[in-house]
């Protein structure tokens, strides 16, 4: 066997690993290039997806506030539902009419605010001087739709006896309540947002309140939202169990018991809805 001598050896050794060294730099280099030209088309492809992904995401959100543009510009919700344009159970004669917060008549105004007061004072406590004014700014956008109760003459309920208490009344008949509802995105849901819902206190507890949230749901549904949405008061106890166990409202998971674990108990609201389609059930549940 030879033996090789020590300078053989080195001398081996250097041009032996040279060349070793020389293959891995070139093989390196290699898939240097390799990586760069996949990592580049990689990344192409996650622009483009990125792009089209941003670009859906764009024309989503386009689409919905279409339709909530859409629902907003109708003037008349209730021209879709001729035969329920009335209410005539329980001793009551009510009839309904559509209404919008920038086109409301002075004494409509008196109306509304006289009705908010005598029913709501009691429920806010201390924050009704700051939520009576929040109130009042609200029922005068542009974005307000109503559908104001009307009842009509024939009632057990005397006009000349409503007169006196700041009710509206023409043709015959006199306001006893309303709906104020807008159409809203919330958590990028199509909404129909119930913001008041008034009732004499004559006219409470006969079926008309629940009448007119089955009424709400159906031009909901007719406009293409998701859900209805509402706030009530957590002392309003009457209200929580109309909306909770008579109408099936669900507590959503962005009201504040929710979302602010924390603080939620200190909150004086919840924010109740009910859902039409799963989407809205995934991000409003």
């Amino acid at each position: 066997m030879r033996r090789y001598g020590r300078l053989e050896i080195d001398e081996w050794l250097r041009f032996d690993l040279w060349d070793v060294l020389k293959i891995d730099y070139t093989r390196h280099n290699s898939d240097i290039k390799e990586l760069r030209r996949v990592s580049f088309a990689m990344s192409s492809a996650g622009e483009a997806f990125r792009n089209k992904t941003r670009k859906e995401i764009l024309e989503l959100k386009k689409t919905r506030q279409r339709a909530i543009e859409a629902a907003a510009s109708i003037t008349d919700h209730l021209s879709d539902f001729p035969n329920l344009c009335c209410y005539q159970r329980n001793g009551l004669h009510v009839s309904f009419k559509s209404g919008r917060g920038d086109k409301l008549a002075i004494q409509t105004k008196k109306v509304i605010k006289c009705l908010l007061k005598r029913n709501m004072e009691s429920v806010y406590g201390p924050e009704w001087p700051f939520e009576e004014k929040v109130k009042h700014r609200e029922m005068v956008s542009v974005d307000a739709h109503y559908i104001f109760v009307y009842a009509i003459s024939d009632d057990n309920i005397e006009l000349s006896d409503l007169e006196g208490k700041n009710i509206n009344t023409c043709d015959k008949a006199a306001i006893v309540g309303f709906v104020h509802y807008r159409f809203v995105l919330e958590e990028e849901v199509l909404v129909l947002y119930v913001y008041e819902l008034q009732l004499e206190p004559h006219f409470q507890g006969k079926g008309l309140g629940q009448f007119l949230m089955q009424l709400i749901e159906l031009i909901a549904h007719k406009n293409g939202m998701g859900a209805v949405m509402l706030t009530v008061q957590r002392t309003n106890l009457s209200a929580r169990n109309f909306y909770i166990h008579k109408l099936q409202y669900t507590v959503s998971a962005i009201s504040p018991s929710w979302t602010e674990a924390e603080m939620g108990k200190h909150r004086s609201y919840e924010i109740l809805c009910k859902t039409f389609d799963e989407e809205a059930r995934d991000k409003l549940y």
